[in-house]
């Protein structure tokens, strides 16, 4: 049981919920666009869902594979430096979890691994992997790789409906600023951080916002996204301000924790901004469970 714990943990579960908020919100946008409001393939959801379970606890497991020895003297808690899990075996499983997720996303269309939903799972798990592997380190192609993780996974839920990609496809660049701007702040964590980078993640946090408002103003659904909007801001900004007031590595990570959380209303604001305001309420749903698996498990 310690040992199943332990792979769970090395999952991140609180995440993995922002990130079927991604599934559900590209679904939504979807929607809109190709006219299917009634009449949704439910299997094709599911098998979404599992896919991005997949690949983002794929992603996150080997990230620790990676950092197992950086994590022996910063984050010595972890499955691995306490030697709960090997580092062989997380390393199979997060491999288990991509492929898994790989596969799932091929079986939503009947053209398999050829099909935009695979092509798309694909390139997350290599987009992953490099993040893991290299660029994380890197003060500018790291937070820009971990974003297009995540806009691709926004991708992945509107590939369900893959004649809209070409036609909202281009939205997946608001979660690559985003993710951008935590990845930023998160470089701080552990030792802290510098005042200049905050401001910048205000900024880009400031672009997201502005991106939302847009589309919902040109859909004539201002005032949907406006609601959700509204809540985004005071989950991001509060912990945010406490980190520029003192960029402490505890208030760097919970302004961290905050940002990831936040992910889920986010994407209600993105199902808002395009009228689907029941994907908009079943996606904030997600946000207690969230909230609570946070409580249990590591975020950060």
């Amino acid at each position: 049981m310690d040992k199943l714990i332990g792979l769970l943990r090395l999952m991140r579960p609180a995440n993995i919920v922002t990130a079927v908020s991604d599934i559900l919100a590209g679904i939504a946008i979807a929607a809109y666009a190709g006219d299917n409001v009634i009449s949704y393939p439910w299997q094709s959801i599911a098998l979404l869902i599992i896919s991005t379970i997949g690949l983002y606890g794929g992603g996150v497991v080997l990230n620790d594979v990676f950092d197992a020895e950086l994590d022996k003297a910063e984050r010595p808690e972890r499955p691995i430096p306490t030697g709960l899990i090997s580092k062989n075996a997380a390393a199979l499983w997060g491999t288990v979890l991509l492929l898994g997720g790989i596969a799932a996303a091929a079986a939503v269309h009947t053209t398999g691994l050829f099909s935009s939903s695979a092509l798309i799972a694909i390139a997350i798990a290599v987009c992953a992997v490099v993040y893991d592997k290299w660029m994380k380190h890197n003060s500018f192609l790291g937070p820009l790789n971990m974003g297009f993780c995540r806009g691709l996974n926004l991708l992945l839920g509107i590939s369900m409906f893959p004649a809209v990609l070409p036609q909202y496809g281009y939205i997946a660049i608001v979660p690559v600023i985003y993710i951008a701007a935590i990845t930023m702040i998160s470089r701080g964590e552990v030792h802290g951080g510098k005042k200049n980078t905050l401001y910048g993640a205000v900024l880009l946090y400031a672009v997201v916002i502005a991106g939302i408002l847009t589309i919902g103003f040109v859909n004539n659904y201002i005032w949907h996204a406006m609601a959700f909007v509204v809540l985004f801001s005071a989950m991001i900004f509060p912990p945010l301000q406490r980190a520029i007031r003192n960029p402490a590595g505890a208030l760097m990570g919970k302004a961290v924790k905050a940002g990831v959380i936040a992910l889920i209303v986010m994407n209600a604001a993105w199902a808002a901004a395009f009228g689907m305001i029941y994907f908009a309420l079943v996606i904030l749903l997600l946000l207690p469970v969230s909230l609570l698996l946070a409580k249990l498990f590591a975020v950060t």
